[in-house]
């Protein structure tokens, strides 16, 4: 009887825990949902009005043409983002051709840059004054135009990404079985290739469709007077104020974001299914015609993507472009009235608040769903919740937040207009990915280790920090520079709540160019970009490191 009650009071610190942080993770991502839900069921007196904003705004005929824009350059870009990340995953995965590693990390540069920035190199090609307008080649940038280019370089790393896990796991015993049959390689491709690829093909359309359909910057910079839809509700918002009407189009915004989550669900599930624990690794043959295709695409996709950074470097260090090409220093001078340098640390201070704090709260609480031994009850709640970010763009988390933050009432309203709201906006808005790498890291790791240390009357606190904790070490960093990275680059999840006291770079780079710095613009991207390339370069080494120290490890067992 002892024995029973002592180990049921030994799981009460641990249910608390896991009760405590599922109530605050209910309080930042259900609490402001259902503000923003609620708020556009009425009228801006506070009196229920039903779907009447939602006639109001299909019965607009300017609003209801965001909408038809939106689906335009969201679908465009999709398919193109689509096909040019699984040419160019292809192209890395199924050939011999020479520096797959140096492809792989230009195929990252988007990703390292705000989706503002995009949109700004566009311009130093584009523009009026562009460098290839200059040359005879002007493509009407502003507008659908350089929505769709934008949104394409914005998909493609994403895209890429997908393919290049899905074609690295090929079964090889299917393309021995066709070579013996004697298939060409067009039948091996359309028979054998596509079909185990057609999964992730759906996923990275839905994917793309969403980012593009949910975009705030690329449409800020580039769309002149083409309305999409995010740019509606930072009009109606920050411009007009009419935050119901905000909130309607904020409820729009949900509608591909939930459905690329459910494809997502599904997707995932048949390609686990999909993969056997027999397959074989497949063996790459020489063919010098389709290496040399594949490195002119690779290639000319490459020389795209830093051309983007090119013309940004050119723009940061030129006194004034393209009429006075000397080299200056003075761009890194920020003028005040736009963020100034402040702002860059502001961003550096979020990021390293959000990375640390959001890889805490992840990880802490992942273990608590993959091996504590708490409620199931709340372990399945835990996991439900977790997944939901992944359906949530993040200007709706940010107008959600507005909404929940900004009620007097509310005794969290201290937080508003704070460094502590836009991180905790980050952790909700990137949380779902750094999950799943917890989890995954988690589910790898021996039971024994708890079974042991159970058996010898060691706490389980102490098993989390000296056992669990250092093992998990590769999946913390990853983490943690998840967090850092995408922290520096978000535009849509922090655009409605920081104030003029605590303004960040990614915005600061959307007012540059608003005011026509643009290469002051150009200049804080560099810096954005350097820091991010500098944090994904320890991470790089650090992990170098620790599998090096394991494998001498094992080596000396």
């Amino acid at each position: 009887m002892k024995k029973k009650r002592r180990g049921k009071e030994g799981l009460l610190p641990v249910n608390l825990i896991m009760l405590c942080m599922t109530a605050v993770f209910v309080i930042v991502l259900l609490f402001p949902l259902f503000c923003l839900l609620s708020k556009a069921f009425f009228t801006v007196t506070g009196e229920f009005a039903g779907f009447q904003n939602y006639v109001k705004y299909f019965s607009t005929p300017a609003l209801t043409v965001s909408i038809k824009n939106t689906m335009v350059v969201s679908s465009v870009s999709a398919v193109f983002g689509t096909l040019l990340g699984f040419l160019y995953a292809y192209g890395l995965a199924r050939t011999r051709i020479k520096g797959k590693r140096f492809f792989r990390y230009i195929a990252m540069i988007p990703l390292f840059l705000p989706t503002v920035v995009h949109g700004l190199g566009l311009v130093y090609l584009f523009g009026k004054k562009g460098l290839l307008t200059g040359l005879g080649w002007d493509i009407g940038l502003y507008g659908a135009t350089g929505i769709i280019l934008s949104e394409i370089i914005y998909t493609f790393p994403q895209s890429f990404l997908m393919f290049s896990i899905a074609l690295n796991y090929a079964d090889g015993r299917l393309y021995e079985a066709a070579d013996s049959m004697g298939c060409s390689s067009m039948k091996k491709f359309s028979r054998i290739t596509l079909p185990s690829v057609r999964y992730t093909l759906i996923n990275s359309l839905f994917v793309c469709f969403t980012l593009a359909f949910t975009d705030f910057g690329v449409p800020k910079v580039l769309g002149g007077s083409y309305n999409v839809l995010a740019t509606d509700i930072y009009k109606q918002v920050a411009g007009q104020f009419n935050m119901n009407m905000g909130a309607v189009v904020g409820t729009l915004l949900l509608i591909p974001a939930v459905l690329s989550f459910g494809v997502d669900r599904v997707t995932l599930r048949k390609n686990r299914d999909s993969v056997s624990a027999k397959a074989k690794a497949l063996q790459i043959k020489e063919n010098r015609i389709r290496d040399f295709g594949f490195f002119v695409f690779c290639g000319f996709v490459a020389l795209c993507l830093l051309s983007l950074v090119g013309v940004l470097v050119i723009g940061a260090f030129t006194s004034y472009y393209p009429y006075d090409m000397s080299f200056t220093w003075k761009n890194f001078v920020f003028n005040s009235s736009t963020g100034g340098i402040e702002s860059y640390w502001n961003s550096i201070k979020m990021s390293l608040c959000t990375a640390l704090f959001g890889t805490i709260f992840v990880f802490v609480y992942a273990y608590l769903i993959e091996r504590s031994k708490c409620r199931n009850g709340l372990k399945q709640m835990g996991k439900a919740l977790s997944s939901l970010p992944l359906a949530l763009p993040g200007m709706v988390i940010g107008l959600s937040f507005i909404f929940f933050f900004n009620q007097k009432e509310n005794p969290l309203n201290f937080l508003y207009g704070t460094l502590g709201i836009l991180v905790l906006a980050n952790i909700v808005h990137f949380y779902s990915v750094p999950f799943v790498t917890a989890s995954s890291a988690l589910k790898k790791l021996d039971q024994e280790y708890e079974h042991v240390a159970e058996s010898m009357k060691i706490p389980e606190w102490k098993t989390f920090f000296q056992v669990i904790v250092p093992l998990s070490l590769p999946a913390l960093l990853e983490i943690f520079m998840y967090y850092f990275m995408n922290s520096m680059v978000t535009v849509s999840a922090v655009v409605f709540l920081y104030s003029a006291q605590f303004k960040v770079a990614s915005i600061a780079i959307t007012h540059m160019e608003e005011a026509g710095d643009i290469a002051q613009a150009a200049a804080m991207s560099l810096l954005i970009l350097m820091i991010n390339i500098g944090v994904r370069g320890v991470y790089e080494l650090s992990s170098y490191v620790m599998k090096k120290r394991i494998q001498m490890g094992g080596k000396t067992t």
